[in-house]
């Protein structure tokens, strides 16, 4: 069975962060983050919202196994994307310098 301790664990390995690394970014220690992939303790609220916030996880994901493990970028950022696309091929084609 996937637990919430497992599924955190995949997301913290996809972020590519070891436990310290992810214990430095939630002001929380190496012991306390491999505790919380053991289910033997679980992030407070604040500690959610900064992984949704920061990362784009999917909180459905992490306390039910529901959805995808991240949720689609921000409109903001695929706008951004595709404006820096945009200006490459025109750029590329000469239309602009």
């Amino acid at each position: 069975m996937d637990t919430q301790g497992k599924r955190l664990k995949k997301i913290r390995l996809a972020l590519n962060l070891s436990q310290e690394e992810f214990g430095q970014l939630f002001e929380i220690g190496k012991q306390f983050v491999s505790l919380m992939e053991n289910d033997k303790s679980f992030m407070n609220n604040d500690k959610l919202v900064k992984l949704l916030l920061d990362f784009n996880v999917n909180i459905n994901y992490l306390l039910c196994g529901i959805g995808p493990m991240f949720l689609p970028p921000k409109y903001e950022d695929v706008e951004d994307e595709l404006t820096q696309k945009v200006e490459a091929i025109l750029k590329k084609n000469g239309i602009i310098l």
